[in-house]
């Protein structure tokens, strides 16, 4: 009896040596992939900047608290039912989950509203980067019959000199001007204020040196999402936001979506046939959260848009467990709006 009950502590302790051996195997093995992720991922991405500056829109707190009051005022839209927030939803993540928004008249515009977070590091803005920088954007909706609808900037200006608050906040946000209230101005402060809406997510943690925030799935995904070749136009900080692409290269937009919106991207412009179909290449930051996706809206479901942009632009077909990882690296780009944009409840 004795000598059965110590070879079964014998055994027991070979199994746990064993089971702890297995153990350690594994997790040196998910640590090898990670740190060879984490170098292979420094060739293609940047962790997201802390400031997004604009040395010709110094930022101030003043201007940043106009800003902010302006980016929420519906005094901005003709009817005074619009405010920059209502397409941008910063409790949404600056989205508002619509295929296209409607404007002060009800009427839907033509594009997907994207969101606003980042914006500020974009290259260009709009999906066909008619403005430089969010400073300029930021005045284009207000006047546009389709958005904002104001008939024109004395119109804008007019309104909010009615009001005291502002007369004193722009003061304040432009202290060595004669006359601060101006509709540049008022660009500028929504620009600065834009300028805040950072979100660094779990992904940058990892860029910066921390292996263990990502899972053995979101390292396949990320895995899967630089071999498929995904980085040819999502890199950088911002895993896109950086340049121009035609779309699709292969196949049809109707094809992929059923959508039948007749858009010439950047084409509308110039009114270069080069420039049919070419967009900017949306950012991926926060992607899982600011759906529905491509220019006109048209998908909802992430890994949906993952296997079309897949077919779309790299005529490559993906399998589900690669979609599904990728689908779930792309998570990781999921930030926190920063809780001082918000309205207080």
């Amino acid at each position: 009896m004795k000598k059965t009950q110590l070879l079964i502590s014998i055994a027991l302790l070979l199994f746990a040596f064993g089971c702890k051996s297995g153990r350690n195997d594994q997790a040196a093995a998910l640590q090898h992939k990670a740190d060879s992720l984490m170098t292979l991922a420094g060739n293609f991405f940047k962790p997201l900047p802390a400031e997004a500056l604009n040395p010709e829109n110094p930022l101030t707190p003043e201007k940043v608290a106009l800003g902010k009051a302006l980016y929420y005022d519906t005094r901005l839209s003709f009817n005074q039912t619009q405010s920059c927030n209502t397409c941008h939803d910063l409790q949404k993540f600056g989205v508002d989950n619509l295929p296209t928004s409607p404007g002060d008249n009800g009427s839907p515009g033509t594009r997907n509203s994207p969101t606003v977070l980042n914006a500020a590091l974009h290259f260009l803005q709009f999906w066909d980067g008619r403005n430089k920088d969010v400073e300029e954007q930021a005045g284009g909706p207000v006047m546009n019959p389709v958005e904002m609808n104001m008939p024109s900037e004395a119109t804008v200006m007019s309104r909010l000199a009615e009001d005291e608050y502002y007369v004193k906040m722009f003061a304040a946000a432009f202290p060595d001007e004669k006359e601060p209230l101006t509709f540049t101005n008022m660009r500028k402060a929504i620009g600065a204020f834009e300028r805040t809406l950072l979100t660094p997510a779990r992904f940058d943690l990892f860029l910066t040196g921390d292996a263990s925030v990502l899972t053995e799935e979101e390292l396949d995904g990320l895995g899967s999402f630089i071999g498929t070749g995904c980085t040819a136009c999502h890199n950088g900080p911002l895993l896109g936001g950086n340049m121009f692409q035609k779309y699709p290269l292969f196949g049809t937009h109707k094809e992929y979506t059923g959508s039948e919106v007749d858009d010439t991207g950047k084409m509308q412009v110039t009114g270069d046939e080069a420039d049919r179909d070419v967009y900017k290449v949306p950012s991926l930051r926060n992607v899982a959260v600011t759906w529905p996706y491509l220019h006109d809206g048209s998908l909802t479901d992430l890994e949906k848009t993952v296997d079309v942009m897949a077919r779309a632009e790299l005529n490559k077909t993906l399998t589900p467990e690669e979609i599904g990882n990728i689908t779930a690296f792309l998570k990781t780009l999921t930030g926190k709006v920063p809780e001082e944009a918000l309205l207080a409840e």
